[in-house]
């Protein structure tokens, strides 16, 4: 089995989990300090979040900023970071 990075409707996926895990649109909204409209642009256009409020959603709701945009945060660096944190010496 191959494992393969998620595609664009997969991080449309993880924004609509995202939407529902704050319990609205206007929820979201509140967080990010933009409208409502602008969460609804993005999930029913398919627009990508932006950029600068992928790691508030992932903070609020534990959804990876891999999962919500996984072209600006890819796989490899949170494999990385596991890795890093897994070979810390023993004391």
């Amino acid at each position: 089995m191959l494992d393969r990075p998620p595609t664009p409707s997969s991080s449309h996926d993880a924004l609509r989990r995202a939407v529902e895990a704050m319990g609205s649109q206007s929820a979201v909204a509140r967080l990010l300090g933009v409208s409502q409209p602008s969460v609804w642009k993005w999930l029913s256009k398919a627009k990508a979040l932006p950029a600068e409020h992928v790691l508030a959603i992932e903070a609020a709701t534990g959804i990876s900023k891999h999962e919500l945009r996984p072209d600006i945060y890819p796989a490899a660096d949170s494999d990385k970071a596991a890795l890093h944190a897994n070979m810390a010496p023993a004391l």
